[in-house]
């Protein structure tokens, strides 16, 4: 497999480096993201109690090396000094995810006035800044006492989600104009319950798919709520989407590229934005569930309108059908992150990797925003996560990640050549902001733009920072 450092890199932005810059649209929004749990730390104070994610990564053997996020970045005592990064960057907008169990200990009753008061700071702080807030009000820390009742399998599990978005909605409103109730519900459905990688570590493909759609309509009905407290907000989700290819151009290659499409985009895409499911996915999804769990009206709630949809994307898969006597790769040998399709094989092709394994195909990226354009009622997008996992290292004070830069730079030139097609593109948030726990990975992979000491928290921006800074300083790209 080609070694990713073998990548050109990529110029600053500089008049020296010849030709017409790649103007993008006035007020795009530039921005990068983070989650809770992944920076926060203080996993024990100001009336925090646990998510399925303290409780998942203290379990031996779940999380690399044992990592948890008790401490993380200690952004909960260190925010302000993260914010004036930011401002340094001349971010336009922050996406960030509020906890749950941070806001409502226990995931049910009154909110914690403790909790609320950090993220008014956290916001205040931004808005003294000129940095606009984007919320995300669940990136997978659910309250551990609403996982022991059942957790999202379990359809009160919706409507609790629906009272916390209220909750949150009503004391941060009159600051936060964007509002994403969930982040890649995939995730939380397949890894959660399917696979068991991720928390809260079970694994049955039934569950998966409850779990999934009881996201969906949590999402639906956090919406609704919010929307008719504040009517002039912008309320969305984020969905994880990917280009899939089939590895040839045969029937039952094709079938596999149909069926991991089903189930990472269109199971998500079609319920929320068409107010149905799939035709094929149920189908295959036959043995698995017979999908009494969904209620009349529950997918007209699921469609509630969206001001915006959030996608992230990382990368390709490219499938294949079963050959006898040939394993799946081994990331995806847990066949239950595709319950119904778990003997589809996942291929790679030889071409440039993240640290993380993951493909560097950055016209998928267009093929993925062009199609939801394209096939989908309109509705304006944003990249709400884009980035890449590489081997950092401090080198004299400083460090140098040209990969990252250059992964930025071709995934960028996706979005302007995405917006030149006609997508409604109204933004891009890098993926991360700062190094971070990375789930299950622990601290052994790093994404952020920030280098950070986890022993000293010093924050140290990397190149890849400084090359972004100068893209949000001229709004556009170096030409080719």
């Amino acid at each position: 497999m080609t070694n990713p450092a073998s990548q050109p890199t990529v110029q600053l932005l500089d008049e020296a480096a010849g030709g017409q810059p790649l103007s993008f649209p006035p007020g795009f929004l530039w921005g990068a993201a983070t989650a809770a749990y992944q920076i926060e730390g203080a996993a024990a104070e100001g009336g925090r109690t646990p998510s399925i994610w303290d409780t998942f990564s203290r379990t031996p053997g779940r999380t690399v090396e044992g990592h948890t996020g008790d401490v993380a970045c200690d952004h909960y005592h260190r925010f302000r000094d993260d914010v004036r990064l930011m401002a340094e960057l001349g971010l336009k907008t922050y996406r960030f995810s509020v906890s749950w169990p941070r806001i409502q200990p226990g995931g049910s009753g009154r909110a914690n006035q403790e909790g609320l008061d950090f993220y008014r700071r956290l916001v205040d702080e931004l808005l003294e800044n000129d940095i606009e807030p984007w919320l995300t009000l669940y990136h997978w820390d659910l309250p551990q006492p609403l996982e022991d009742a059942g957790g999202w399998p379990a359809r009160d599990t919706a409507s609790r989600f629906a009272e916390y978005a209220a909750l949150t909605h009503t004391a941060l409103g009159d600051r936060v104009r964007y509002w994403t109730t969930l982040n890649e519900p995939w995730c939380s459905a397949f890894l959660g319950y399917g696979s068991g990688v991720h928390a809260p570590g079970r694994s049955n493909g039934a569950e998966a798919v409850r779990a999934g759609h009881h996201l969906m309509l949590g999402h639906g009905l956090a919406v609704q709520a919010m929307r008719a407290a504040r009517p002039d907000h912008e309320y969305g989700i984020t969905l994880n989407l990917y280009a899939v290819s089939p590895q040839h151009d045969t029937a039952a290659d094709l079938d596999a590229a149909r069926r991991i499409d089903g189930l990472a985009n269109r199971f998500f895409l079609d319920p929320v934005l068409r107010g149905e499911y799939p035709a094929d996915v149920v189908a295959d999804l036959r043995e698995v569930t017979d999908f009494g769990h969904v209620h009349d009206g529950d997918l007209a709630v699921i469609a509630t309108p969206l001001d915006v949809l959030g996608i992230n994307y990382y990368s390709r898969h490219v499938v294949a059908a079963p050959v006898e006597g040939v394993e799946p790769e081994p990331y995806w040998r847990a066949a239950s992150n595709w319950p119904g399709s778990e003997q589809v094989r996942f291929v790679t092709r030889g071409v440039p990797v993240t640290d993380m394994g993951w493909e560097i195909d950055a016209p998928g990226l267009v093929e993925t925003l062009e199609r939801v354009h394209r096939e989908y009622p309109e509705v304006p997008l944003a990249v709400t996560e884009n980035g890449a996992a590489f081997v950092d290292e401090v080198v004299d004070g400083a460090v140098h990640d040209p990969d990252r830069v250059a992964y930025f730079d071709a995934h960028l030139r996706a979005c302007h050549q995405a917006i030149a097609s006609g997508v409604p593109l109204r933004g891009y948030f890098a993926w991360s902001l700062m190094d971070n726990f990375e789930w299950a990975w622990g601290y052994t992979k790093r994404f952020g733009m920030i280098y950070v000491d986890y022993d000293s928290q010093l924050r140290i921006p990397k190149s890849s920072a400084r090359w972004y800074a100068d893209v949000i300083r001229r709004n556009g790209l170096a030409a080719e």
